[in-house]
C-alpha cells in the first residue's frame, strides 16, 4: 500500500469520530484491547503521563511535552484532533510520524482491521504506542480523546494522571451532569498513580477525591497549591506575548515565565503543568531555564496551532478552536477585551454539540460570517444562520469557511477585529 491508499483507509474504511460523529464512538475498549494484544502491548513499555478533561487538555499535553524536551528527554507525544495532517497527531520531540511507519503499520496490519473492525481512534491510538516504542521514547504524553474510562488511551499505567477541567460537552456519552462527566474523566485515575485536577469545582470536587480515595491515589488540585502573579500581555518583536510569576503554597516558585500562549484560559493550564510536572519529578525543583524555556518554545518545540493564534495584525484576525460552553465563554470575554471598531466573527459548528448554549454566549454587537465545515458532522449552514438569528446574532451565509474569512477580512478596516472559531475543523480550513 502507498501512504496516500493508507490514510483513504484510515479515513473512509474506519468509523472516524471527527468526521462523522457517534456513530464512530465505542463505548467499551474491547477493540483496544484486542489491538493491542494483536502488537504485543507496546504500551506495557512506555513511561507515561496521561491528560483528560474537557477544555486545556491538548495545551496542557503540549507545553508538558514542551518542558520535557528542554530538558533532553525524548518525548513522545499523542493528542487528538489534528489540524492539517494526520501526522500532527503522533509525535516526537515536535516532529510527526513518518509516512514510512504509518504504511507500514497499516499494511501489515490491515487483515485483521478489516476482521475487527476498529474505529480510526482505536487504530490511531495503536499506532502511537507502538512507533513511541519502537522508537524507544523516554516519556510519552498521552492526551485522551473523548471522556476518560472508556477512552481508547485508558489501558496506559501513567506515572501521573492530569484533569484539566470539567465542563458540559459530549454530554450524550458522558452525562448530562457535571459529577456524571467528572466520573467519566476520573475513569483514568489508577491504583496508587498521582492524580492532578487542574480547577477545583464544588460540584465535582468530592467526585474527585472518592476517586482517588478509592485508588488510593495521591491527589493535587492545582489551583489550590499554585497561583500566578505578576501577569502582563505584550507584545515584543510583534508577537503576542504574556509573562507571569509561578508561586506554590504562596511562595515564588518560577520567576518571570513567558509564554506565546496569550488566550485568558491559558491562566489556568499553566497551573496545571506546573502540579504534573512537579508530580512526575517527585516535587524535585525542575531547572528554571528548562521551564522557562520549554513555555516559551511550546510552538515551535510542538508545532502546537489552533489557539488564539494571530493570523495577521491590521486588521488583527484571530482564531481559536474553542467549541464547546466554557471555551466560548472564555473566548468571548478576551474578544471584549480588545479595543476594537468593529468585531466580526467567522462561525461554524458542528452538528453534535449544544448549539444553543453557544449562541447565547455570542456577542449581538459583532457581524456574522456564517459558514460549515467541509466533514458530515458539520451544521448545515442556513441552519445555523437561522438559529443564530433566534439569538439576534445576524450576518450573510458563505459556501465555504474560507470565502467567509476573506469576506470578513474584506470589509474590517485596520480597526476592526475578525475571530474565527466556534469548531476545531472551521479553524483548520484557514490555517
Amino acid at each position: 500500500m502507498t501512504y496516500s491508499e493508507c490514510l483513504r483507509f484510515l479515513y473512509e474504511s474506519l468509523p472516524m469520530y471527527q468526521r462523522i460523529g457517534p456513530a464512530a464512538y465505542k463505548a467499551d475498549l474491547h477493540n483496544t484491547i484486542a489491538l493491542l494484544n494483536h502488537i504485543e502491548n507496546p504500551q506495557q513499555h512506555l513511561r507515561c503521563i496521561h491528560i483528560a478533561g474537557t477544555n486545556g487538555k491538548g495545551s496542557v499535553s503540549h507545553m508538558i511535552a514542551s518542558v520535557l524536551q528542554s530538558l533532553g528527554y525524548n518525548v513522545g507525544l499523542y493528542t487528538s484532533p489534528h489540524l492539517k495532517t494526520f501526522r500532527e497527531r503522533i509525535l516526537i520531540n515536535g516532529k510527526q510520524i513518518s509516512p514510512t511507519f504509518i504504511t507500514q503499520f497499516v499494511s501489515q496490519h490491515i487483515d485483521f482491521f478489516k476482521e475487527l473492525q476498529p474505529s480510526f481512534f482505536e487504530i490511531t491510538v495503536a499506532m502511537a504506542f507502538e512507533y513511541f516504542y519502537r522508537k524507544k521514547i523516554d516519556i510519552a504524553v498521552i492526551e485522551t480523546g473523548l471522556g476518560g474510562r472508556l477512552d481508547s488511551t485508558n489501558v496506559i499505567t501513567p506515572d501521573v494522571s492530569v484533569i484539566t477541567n470539567i465542563g458540559y460537552d459530549h454530554t450524550q456519552f458522558l452525562g448530562n451532569t457535571l459529577t456524571k462527566i467528572a466520573a467519566e474523566k476520573a475513569g483514568i485515575i489508577k491504583s496508587h498513580i498521582p492524580v492532578v485536577i487542574g480547577e477545583t469545582h464544588n460540584e465535582t470536587r468530592e467526585v474527585f477525591i472518592e476517586a482517588a480515595e478509592k485508588q488510593q491515589a495521591p491527589l493535587v488540585f492545582a489551583d489550590q497549591v499554585y497561583d500566578l502573579q505578576n501577569i502582563n500581555y505584550f507584545r515584543r518583536s510583534g508577537q503576542s506575548l504574556v509573562s507571569f510569576d509561578v508561586y506554590k503554597q504562596h511562595k515564588l516558585y518560577k520567576k518571570h515565565i513567558i509564554s506565546p500562549l496569550t488566550g485568558f484560559y491559558q491562566q489556568k493550564n499553566f497551573l496545571t503543568v506546573s502540579a504534573a510536572l512537579d508530580i512526575f519529578f517527585h516535587d524535585m525543583d525542575i531547572p528554571a531555564y528548562a521551564y522557562k524555556r520549554g513555555i516559551k518554545n511550546c510552538l515551535t518545540t510542538t508545532g502546537f496551532k489552533g489557539r488564539w493564534q494571530i493570523l495577521q495584525k491590521k486588521p488583527l484576525c484571530i482564531a481559536d478552536i474553542a467549541h464547546n460552553e466554557d471555551g466560548i465563554r472564555m473566548v468571548c470575554k478576551q474578544l471584549q477585551s480588545i479595543p476594537h471598531q468593529t468585531l466580526r466573527i467567522v462561525l461554524g459548528v458542528v452538528n453534535d454539540k449544544d448549539i444553543e448554549a453557544i449562541l447565547r454566549l455570542l456577542p449581538r454587537e459583532a457581524v456574522y460570517y456564517f459558514c460549515k465545515a467541509n466533514i458530515p458532522r458539520g451544521l448545515d449552514v442556513n441552519l445555523l444562520c437561522e438559529k443564530a438569528q433566534q439569538h439576534q446574532l445576524y450576518g450573510k451565509s458563505y459556501a465555504s469557511v474560507k470565502a467567509a474569512y476573506r469576506a470578513a477580512k474584506t470589509e474590517a478596516d485596520n480597526q476592526d477585529v475578525v475571530f474565527v472559531g466556534g469548531s476545531a475543523f472551521i479553524v483548520a480550513e484557514i490555517l
